[in-house]
């Protein structure tokens, strides 16, 4: 069965089709696991395209209560987060990405050139250049680093889980930690992606720009059955091809875990297989 999961605030999140699995190390040092049912979609969803786009809405959802729950182990009673609060994080995040990396570059590449196919050009590649830059500058943050590290240890576990060897720190270890899976590479394709699509759309400004916000879920939509295929011919050197760039930004994304953050994935991975 296919598992994925994400990192969180000093932990893991692995999930499956049935449920959910989350490990975090308390500051006291011990692991700390919690279980729930993973939110999964009525099967008449379950179609190409739509499934991309709604089960990306629920994996978020499933993510946000990753990141509530994880980050508020980290924190005294009276300091604890409240769902409100992430939601509105959340929020303010996604209307700084819209920002950054739709509006940013749909406005440079104008200002150099109004039409045609050096705007399309120009907007595609400022729009990859603010994403690594971006990428490039957070991942030396240190508390990214960690957050990161434990990305790396969620990739090493699940491919030892994948690769059918006992669940043990040791044989975790010898594993990579990039992954074709990973939500790194599903963001770069959303990019190639919208490359070709925004170039589809025709019109003055604000229907170019609002086209772009409008078409960003059939975009991830593309994008996850792209990762879907590649998943299934991983073999396929055109398919390989295609993920590559995101292998490569794993780079930035995911760092060598330690033995001790090896420990936390495994448990959030056998606590799912379980």
């Amino acid at each position: 069965m296919n598992i994925g999961g994400q990192a969180v605030i000093e932990g893991v999140m692995i999930r499956n089709k049935e449920k959910l699995a989350i490990a975090v190390r308390l500051p006291s040092g011990k692991i700390k696991i919690k279980k729930m049912r993973t939110t999964y979609f009525p099967a008449f969803f379950n179609v190409f395209l739509i499934r991309g786009i709604v089960g990306l809405g629920f994996t978020l959802y499933d993510g946000l209560k990753g990141l509530l729950w994880s980050s508020n182990q980290q924190l005294e009673k009276e300091e604890k987060l409240t769902k409100k609060e992430i939601i509105m994080g959340l929020g303010g995040s996604f209307f700084f990405a819209i920002l950054f990396f739709v509006a940013l570059p749909f406005f440079s590449a104008y200002l150099l050139h109004s039409e045609g196919v050096l705007f399309n050009v120009l907007d595609g590649v400022f729009r990859i250049a603010l994403f690594l830059g971006y990428l490039a500058i957070v991942s030396r943050m240190e508390d990214v680093k960690r957050l990161f590290a434990y990305h790396g240890a969620e990739h090493k576990a699940i491919y030892c889980h994948e690769s059918g060897k006992e669940l043990t720190v040791k044989n975790a270890l010898s594993f990579s930690r990039f992954h074709p899976r990973c939500g790194t590479s599903f963001l770069f394709l959303v990019l190639l992606v919208s490359i070709v699509m925004f170039s589809l759309i025709e019109g003055p400004w604000w229907v170019k720009l609002s086209g772009r916000i409008l078409l960003l879920p059939i975009i991830s939509g593309i994008s996850y059955e792209l990762i879907k295929l590649t998943a299934r011919f991983q073999n396929n050197f055109l398919l390989r091809w295609l993920v590559a760039p995101g292998m490569w930004l794993q780079r930035l994304t995911t760092k060598e875990p330690s033995k001790r953050q090896l420990e936390v994935g495994i448990a959030a991975v056998k606590a799912v297989l379980d």
